[in-house]
Parts: C-alpha cells; sequence; structure tokens
C-alpha cells in the first residue's frame, strides 16, 4: 500500500515537519553534486564507530542522508503526509524533540541487531517510523488514501489509519525477522521497528500541546 494523504486536517502549519523536509532535499541535493562516499563515510553512521564511541555526531547526521532518489522520496511522502498532525498534537518545540528521539533510538536498535557493523546506515526512516507509530495511535480512524497495486492494476481508496499503519509495521517486523543472522546491508528494518516501538510509547507518555488563554476585559 502506498499512501497518498490522509483526511485529517491541521489546525496550525507544521513549520517543523516543512522545515525538515526542505533540510532533507537540501543534502540530498549535496550528496548528488558531491562526492557520494566521501559523505556517507564521514556523516553517514557505521555501527562499528557507535559501539567504540567515536564519531557519536553521525547519530544524528545520518538521519539526513539517503541512499538514492526513491529512499528520499519515500520518506519524505510518509514524512509530509504524517508528521502534520503529530506536531500539531504535540506543538513545534516538542515535535522537534520526539522526532530526534525516535531517531536516536532507531539507530540504536539498528545497532543491536546490525550483523555487519562496517555497513554505514543513513536515512531518516527511523525518525520517520516513530511519526507513524504516534498517529497510529491517536488517529487510528483517520482515512489515508492509499494505492494498491493489484497485478497489473491500481486499486485506490481510503483505508483506516491503524489498517495502513499497523500493515506497514507487520512488514517491517516481518522482514527484520527475516534479515536475522544474515550478512549484508540494505534496509535497516531493526531501525523501523524501534523508531515506530518509541513513537507509540514516547506519544502515550507526552500531553497534548496546551492552548494559550488569551486574557479579556
Amino acid at each position: 500500500m502506498i499512501p497518498i494523504k490522509d483526511d485529517n486536517p491541521t489546525s496550525t502549519v507544521p513549520y517543523v515537519s516543512i522545515t525538515l523536509i526542505v533540510i532533507n532535499v537540501l543534502v540530498f541535493f549535496m550528496e548528488a553534486t558531491g562526492d557520494y562516499d566521501a559523505i556517507i563515510r564521514r556523516y553517514g553512521l557505521l555501527p562499528l564507530d557507535l559501539m567504540q564511541g567515536r564519531n557519536l555526531h553521525t547519530i544524528f547526521t545520518s538521519m539526513f542522508l539517503h541512499a538514492g532518489l526513491l529512499h528520499l522520496g519515500g520518506n519524505m511522502l510518509y514524512l509530509w503526509i504524517f508528521a502534520d498532525n503529530v506536531e500539531n498534537y504535540l506543538g513545534h518545540g516538542r515535535f522537534i524533540v520526539f522526532y530526534f528521539a525516535c531517531g536516536v533510538v532507531a539507530v540504536f536498535t539498528h545497532v543491536m541487531f546490525s550483523t555487519n557493523l562496517t555497513v554505514p546506515m543513513v536515512g531518516a526512516s527511523g525518525a520517520i517510523s516513530g511519526v507513524l507509530g504516534a498517529y497510529m495511535v491517536k488517529y487510528p480512524r483517520a482515512r489515508v488514501l492509499v494505492v494498491i497495486p493489484i497485478f497489473w492494476f491500481l486499486d485506490i481508496r481510503k483505508i483506516p489509519a491503524m489498517i495502513v499503519l499497523g500493515f506497514w509495521f507487520l512488514m517491517q517486523l516481518f522482514s527484520g525477522v527475516a534479515t536475522l543472522g544474515h550478512q549484508g546491508g540494505g534496509v535497516a528494518f531493526w531501525a523501523h521497528i524501534g523508531g515506530f516501538a518509541a513513537g507509540v510509547i514516547l506519544i502515550l507518555l507526552m500531553r497534548p500541546k496546551t492552548r494559550r488563554v488569551v486574557p479579556y476585559w
């Protein structure tokens, strides 16, 4: 299932989500026009480095790097569709904390289950997975317009977020379990799983933003 949009309006402009998308796109342009391998080596997260306490800045810099246009496009699509509601719920400032907290948990989950400690990890997927987990908890009945490929046909319909995101998580979980004990790079499924779980837990612990009461005479 490929999400296109959701029917879940917000009361505020998602400044943080938009800024994150812009930064990710600009960084990808830098990758595409610069020395890609050198950028990945310097700013991508190497599990072995993290385990040895080196290059800790890559915990955050790796969240803004992507391995290709499809990788970037898929992540930004999910961020665009689902992040605005979570940001609206938490408020701009706390959403920043939430986003990076999910990303950090995703990084450590990936390292915990990594079988190849010398393959760099890049991408915003872990942090965005946290956004998906939070969205599923807070807006399970929100309708999401999705495209469902069926052989050579494309079926377009609206499905509750609980089904769309629940199915997405189960796919990550099954894929993650299938990678256990296997060497190689590829998709960091355990980062997705860890980020999603972090999003579910954090959104249950964090209260919604408080509305400012304006006195009047």
